[in-house]
Order: structure tokens, then sequence, then C-alpha cells
């Protein structure tokens, strides 16, 4: 599996050819899963789902061009059999995490059982934006404020500052964006110096790519490293 992971979608030229060149292929030729779950715990959190799966969100993505385009919704997959999902997660050529609560997506990929089939799918590209990015690493930068979206007493709040662990390093995104204020650089580098592995800071415009292990930014905009 590679990852692209974006703080805004597919947001310019630069990320649109990394994709690409990931996939080996066009997307006019590509197939593509959208996970819209993370967005459900926000007001408002239905409608900013058919955005994205309508390609009306503000992060690009449905509006590429797909060969097809599909909806994996988290939520339902641990109530349907394995046969009617597995397949499709299978045969896709990338599987695009859409952003939302961190905490919320995490607590959904791991009881759908997403979470532990993604390493055993080697051909596909996992695109994640915002907190579909942030959950792929170890750590959770959104950690505080996705707390206050969790129902009194619910089994989520436990380890909430940890996500997936797909990849090794930790990740920042909207970096220095006025709508988030806790992605300032500042804010960034005191929370990275809390964590025992790299930290990536992105802007809307830029992404981290991993093929194989080997790490790199491609980016239109601003970006930085942290480590620890």
């Amino acid at each position: 599996m590679t990852f692209l992971l974006t703080s805004s979608g597919i947001s310019n030229a630069t990320i649109n050819d990394a994709l690409v060149d990931l996939l080996g292929k066009p997307i006019s030729d590509s197939t593509a899963l959208i996970v819209p779950t993370g967005i459900y715990p926000f007001p408002g959190g239905a409608d900013r789902a058919h955005q994205a799966i309508c390609g009306n969100a503000r992060s690009p993505f449905a509006e590429l061009g797909w060969k097809a385009l599909g909806v994996l919704e988290l939520t339902a997959l641990p109530s349907i059999q394995e046969d009617s999902w597995i397949p499709a997660l299978r045969e896709a050529d990338v599987l695009y995490v859409w952003g939302g609560n961190v905490l919320y997506l995490a607590y959904w990929m791991r009881q759908s059982g997403v979470a532990a089939l993604l390493p055993t799918l080697d051909r596909l590209v996992y695109v994640g934006c915002s907190a579909g990015s942030i959950v792929a690493t170890p750590y959770n930068f959104d950690v505080a404020s996705n707390l206050h979206w969790v129902p009194e007493g619910h089994e989520m709040a436990v380890g909430a500052d940890r996500a997936l662990g797909l990849v090794d390093f930790a990740l920042a995104v909207h970096l220095d964006h006025e709508d988030f204020e806790d992605s300032s650089t500042d804010n960034v580098a005191a929370w990275a110096a809390r964590v025992p592995v790299p930290t990536y800071a992105i802007d809307d415009q830029s992404a981290v790519r991993v093929v194989n292990g080997a790490i790199d930014v491609v980016s239109e905009g601003r970006w930085a490293l942290f480590t620890p």
C-alpha cells in the first residue's frame, strides 16, 4: 500500500500528478472508494458528507473524473457480510479517507475491520484528507478538539491520543490556516516535541507521499518537518 496524505484533497496540479504517478495510469481508468464517516460528529455532518461524495466540497476528489467511484460507509460494515464489501475494497485502486474527527474515524476504522485489512492491500493507494490523513499515523494531533465530540462515557475516548499507525511519522494538517488555530507553526512545534516520531506539518497545498517506506513531500505551498 502506498500513501498520499493531504491536508485538503487533490488541491493542485502537483498533488494531482503525484496521485497519477502512484496509480500508474490515468484517473479516468481508475476506481476509487470514498470514506465520508469522519465528518458525522460535527454539526451539519450529513450535508458535508453529501458534498464530499458529490464533489461539492472544498477538498477536490470526487469530481476528478474516476472510472468508478463508490462509498464505503464504515459504520455500516459491522452489520453486513464481509463478502458484500471486502471484494470492492480489494479491487479499488484508491481508498479516499475524508476528513472530520480523527478519533471517531479511528474508532470506526477499527470496528469495521478496515484498519486490520489495509496492511494486506499491496496495490491500494490510500489517499487521506485532513483527519483521513492523520488517522493513518501513530498519534492524533487533533485529540484535544476531538474529545469535545465524544459522548460521555463512550469507549472511544480510551487511548484518544493514538491513531492507526499505518505509517511511522506524525502529521499536522492545515498549517497556519486562519480557520485552524491549533495548526499554527508554534502550536505544531510544541506538540511535535512531545511525540517520539518525526512530525510533518503541511498546509492545504501540500501532501506527504509514502512509497515502500520512502517519504517525501509534494507541495505548491508550505510545509515543515519537526524531529523528536
